[in-house]
This record gives structure tokens, sequence and C-alpha cells, in this order.
């Protein structure tokens, strides 16, 4: 239940973070906002209503405004003007912290250059709720939002944060994320991981293991749910010894392609750069 002894908000865009899947994960500020707001916006309306409904917060008669991705262009005038006229605005994604893969960038953006106030509540974040189940360090991190759909793209995104001294963070479909770890293990080699699906929801679950294990387990038991993908950082120590002379030595009894695999699964270098290192390896021969 919300404070009934909050006071008033002042004029601005207030930014609340909703649950990702456990209704109680709201925080009691949240509440306070979405009780005292004049102006109601979420990304989802009906995800807010059943949401205040749950927790006792009345709506009166403000008004409820839908903002997402489709119409964010025709709505932020109308919000724009609200905030104009001194109007306290709350906006509340569909789930988690609004800016995270989130329609509402815009709307903050736009508040903060007519030069309104903006104010964050935090909450609830699938990104830091994976990484705090993942096992994989979290002193330093990057989270990378949704990879391309096809397959080119994707493994094109996936080379430009191969190098990112800190744990990946993906979101990513259950249609595609077999596929989607497969690639990462064949560009960034295969790295421990973590394949987090339905965070704080009744059939949460994480599969932990080397990508090429999760990936396996994605195909023959093929995950539901929101997922959030994890992969370890790239190995420093083996990015400053890199084992040519173990390359050159399976290449004296394999083919160069049955080399290039065996030491990508060795070493957990990445295949483009171990294949590259035999073409160079050939050329010396």
């Amino acid at each position: 239940m919300p404070n009934p002894n909050s006071k008033p908000l002042a004029a601005g865009l207030y930014l609340i973070a909703t649950p990702i899947g456990t209704a109680r994960d709201i925080t009691l500020r949240a509440l306070d906002i979405l009780a005292a707001a004049d102006v109601l916006v979420a990304e989802d309306t009906r995800s807010l209503r059943r949401l205040m409904e749950i927790h006792g917060v009345p709506f009166g008669d403000r008004p409820m405004y839908s903002y997402h991705e489709h119409n964010g262009g025709q709505m932020r005038p109308r919000l724009m003007a609200a905030l104009a006229d001194g109007k306290s605005v709350v906006y509340a994604s569909e789930a988690g912290t609004p800016m995270i893969s989130d329609p509402g960038f815009d709307l903050a953006r736009a508040a903060r250059e007519e030069g309104f106030a903006l104010t964050s509540a935090p909450g609830a974040s699938a990104v830091i709720t994976a990484l705090t189940l993942a096992g994989l360090p979290t002193d330093r991190f990057f989270f990378a939002g949704f990879l391309p759909s096809t397959k080119t793209a994707r493994r094109r995104a996936l080379e430009e944060v191969s190098a990112v001294p800190g744990t990946l963070v993906f979101y990513e479909s259950p249609q595609r994320v077999a596929a989607m770890l497969e690639d990462a293990a064949d560009i960034l080699g295969d790295r421990e991981g973590a394949l987090a699906r339905e965070l704080t929801k009744k059939f949460e679950e994480v599969r932990r293991g080397k990508l090429s294990e999760i990936a396996l387990s994605a195909r023959e038991t093929p995950p539901k749910g929101e997922i959030v993908v994890l992969i370890e950082r790239r190995s420093e120590k083996i990015r400053e010894s890199v084992p040519e002379e173990r390359l050159r030595e399976q290449m004296q009894t394999m083919s160069v392609r049955d080399a290039v695999d065996f030491i990508t699964a060795e070493t957990g270098l990445p295949r483009r750069q171990v294949y590259q290192m035999a073409v160079k390896l050939s050329g010396e021969a």
C-alpha cells in the first residue's frame, strides 16, 4: 500500500521500475509515486493498471496514457505539454527498469532537453538479477541488449564485443537463443556462460556451463519465457599468450580445419582468431 502521508509530487517526469515477475518486487517509493502523480504513463497500460490494483493504488480521475515505440512521436508533445503545465508525470516500463531496452528513452531525453526535472526510482532489472545468479564476474559487465535476428548481422555484432573486458549480457528470444549461443561459441570461443529465464517467476531457471553445452541444452530442451544470456569475459591469460606452438603441433597430424577446431575447444579462443593463426602458419610452412 502507498504511504497515505506522502507529500504531493513536484512537477517533472518520474521513472519507476516495475516487477519483472513477482508483483511484490515493486518498491514502496514507486507505489508512493504512482499514488501521487498527476499523469500516469505506461508502456503497457493494462500491466500498470493490474499492478496498481494488486497494491491498492487508486486511479482517481487521473489520465493514463500508453507510450510505446509505435506512438512515441505522437504522444511526446502531449506529455511535454503536461510537464510545461507543472504536472507530475510518471512513466512505467512494462517490466523492469525504464531506459533499459525500453521505449521511454526518447521521452526522458525530451524532458531533459526541455529542462524538466527527471527523477528515477530504482527497482527490478533483469540484467542485474541475472548477473547476481549467473556466477560470472560482476565487477565489470557490458549490456548489449538484443542481438540482430539474422545470422550474419548477429555474428558481426558478436565480433564487435569479443574483446570487451567484462561479462557480456544479452537479451534473447526463446526462438533464437540456441542459434545465438552456437554463434557465440564460434565467434567468442567456448567461454563459460549462463542462460537465465523467467527470473523471479514460478519457473525461474539458470543453465550454466560452456556456451556449446548451453547451446546443446537449448536445442534439446528449448527454453521458454524471457531470457537473459551471460558470457564470461575474454581470458587475459589466453590473450597475452597465443598458443601458436600447440596449433603448429596439431597441424602436423590434422587437417587445418580439425586443428583449428581442436585449439578453439582447448583454449576458448575465438575460432576466427585461431583460423587466422593457422593461415599464417600455413604460409610459413
